[in-house]
């Protein structure tokens, strides 16, 4: 927290001519007494600043010294840091400009910023996934140029079925869901997602991008992940949860439960989705300790036939020391 506060300090001295203990002590939240440290520290560390003492005094950076960090906030800079760490999903190129960014803070806070940037490790692999080591597919380094330069592609795609098209689409942005790349855009036919691992050719052209005034990526690809979760997941359940097992169903279903209000007998309604009844079956099967099914009532057949057959193979008694074939 004190580095974040000192680089806060910095930006501070660096937006205003002069500062006083008092008036960083309002910005920052902290004692008259704390503020004080922190610039005494900046000094003793080698940061170019003094105090002028007496009426009107305060510190000052000699000769107005900046950064060119100078626009962003503490938490910013930070976020800065981790940026350019072996965690980050960022390119080589964007690598390599986040740290000259980084190396323009002055030098006794770069050990800070080094550390940072090698802070944190994201594994994107589930428990029991086989490894699989992410790369940045082919063609994005020329499809990110394009979203930038707000240029039309000529785009050669391969579908999931292995069929190969050529088209020209307007990018609109591109998005990073777990190791996979996807690339927004305009098209003849509307808005598509195409995954740029799937890309076989990229070449853009010179006419610009009709782009949305009103557009948004994030937005959009909320929509687009929430239409895609739908199409994966169409069947819905209605069931009764007791109230001690909702919190085992939010891990073993994740996103695909909605958790409603209570029932007349202290029960909790919930609605689960899944691709279909055959897999929503066997999945709730094993949580009947918690949950009831309601409806459709195709689920709670194949739940019972799933009940028989594992009373016919688990219920009777076992004959001999092998399996028991039946």
């Amino acid at each position: 927290m004190r580095f974040d506060r000192l680089v806060a300090v910095l930006l501070l001295l660096q937006r205003r001519e002069q500062v006083t203990a008092a008036e960083v002590s309002r910005e920052l939240d902290v004692s008259e007494r704390t503020a004080r440290r922190d610039l005494e520290a900046l000094a003793m560390a080698g940061v170019p600043v003094y105090s002028v003492r007496g009426r009107g005094g305060g510190w000052r950076l000699v000769g107005g010294a900046r950064t060119d960090l100078s626009g962003l906030t503490a938490s910013e800079a930070r976020a800065l840091f981790l940026a350019v760490g072996p965690a980050s999903g960022a390119t080589p190129a964007m690598k390599a400009a986040l740290r000259k960014l980084v190396h323009a803070l002055p030098k006794p806070f770069q050990v800070e910023a080094e550390a940072a940037a090698s802070s944190l490790v994201v594994d994107p692999q589930r428990w029991g996934a086989s490894r699989i080591e992410p790369r940045p597919p082919r063609f994005l380094d020329e499809l990110q140029d394009a979203v930038i330069r707000g240029v039309q592609v000529s785009l050669g795609y391969v579908d999931g079925k292995g069929v190969e098209t050529r088209r020209t689409v307007h990018p609109l942005g591109i998005v990073a869901k777990g190791p996979v790349w996807y690339l927004v855009s305009n098209t003849g036919t509307g808005r598509r997602v195409f995954r740029i691992d799937r890309v076989s050719s990229a070449d853009p052209t010179e006419n610009p991008v009709q782009r949305p005034g009103d557009f948004d990526l994030a937005e959009s690809w909320n929509e687009i992940a929430e239409e895609v979760d739908r199409k994966r997941t169409p069947l819905e359940v209605s069931a009764v949860c007791t109230p001690e097992g909702i919190d085992v169903l939010r891990m073993a279903l994740g996103d695909r439960l909605d958790v409603g209000g209570p029932t007349t007998d202290g029960r909790v309604a919930v609605v689960i989705r899944g691709p279909n009844e055959y897999i929503l079956a066997g999945e709730l099967s094993g949580l009947v300790e918690w949950v009831e099914v309601t409806a459709p009532p195709g689920v709670r057949d194949r739940m019972a036939s799933i009940g028989n057959a594992l009373v016919e193979r688990y219920g009777r008694p076992r004959t001999g020391g092998g399996l028991h074939s039946s």
